[in-house]
C-alpha cells in the first residue's frame, strides 16, 4: 500500500521557516520524481516543488522559487522541503506525491497522505 505521512507544519510568523517532511513507503521511492503541493482553502491543489529521481535536479514554482528548497533522502524514504521567508499567501495544507514526471505533476498513484498545514501570521 502506497502512503505518505507529511509533519514538520505550525504556526509560524510572516518571515518565518518551517522544515516540512514526507516520509513515503510502499513503493521503490528512488525510482520515482517526488513533488510537494499545497492546497489554500477555496483553491485546487497545486504543485510547487519537485526533485526528480537519480540526480535529483530541482524545480520550484515561480511563487516559491527562491525561498523553497526541496530536497530528498533515498536511504530514509524521505523528502523534505525547506520554505524560508514565509508569507502569509503561503497558508494551506501541504502534500506530498510520488510522480511521474516533475514536468506536469502528475501523480504516480492515486493516493494522498493527510497533508501538514502550514499558516503564517502577518
Amino acid at each position: 500500500e502506497v502512503q505518505f505521512v507529511e509533519s514538520g507544519g505550525g504556526l509560524v510568523q510572516a518571515g518565518g521557516s518551517l522544515r516540512l517532511s514526507c516520509i513515503a513507503s510502499g513503493f521503490t521511492f528512488d525510482d520515482y520524481d517526488i513533488g510537494w503541493f499545497r492546497q489554500a482553502p477555496g483553491k485546487e491543489r497545486e504543485g510547487i516543488s519537485c526533485i526528480s529521481s537519480g540526480v535529483g535536479s530541482t524545480y520550484h514554482a515561480d511563487s516559491v522559487k527562491g525561498r523553497f528548497t526541496i530536497s530528498r533522502d533515498n536511504i530514509k524514504n524521505t523528502a523534505y522541503l525547506e520554505m524560508n521567508s514565509l508569507k502569509p499567501e503561503d497558508t494551506a495544507a501541504y502534500y506530498c506525491a510520488a510522480l511521474k514526471t516533475c514536468w506536469d505533476y502528475y501523480p504516480a498513484f492515486d493516493s494522498w497522505g493527510q497533508g501538514t498545514q502550514v499558516t503564517v501570521s502577518s
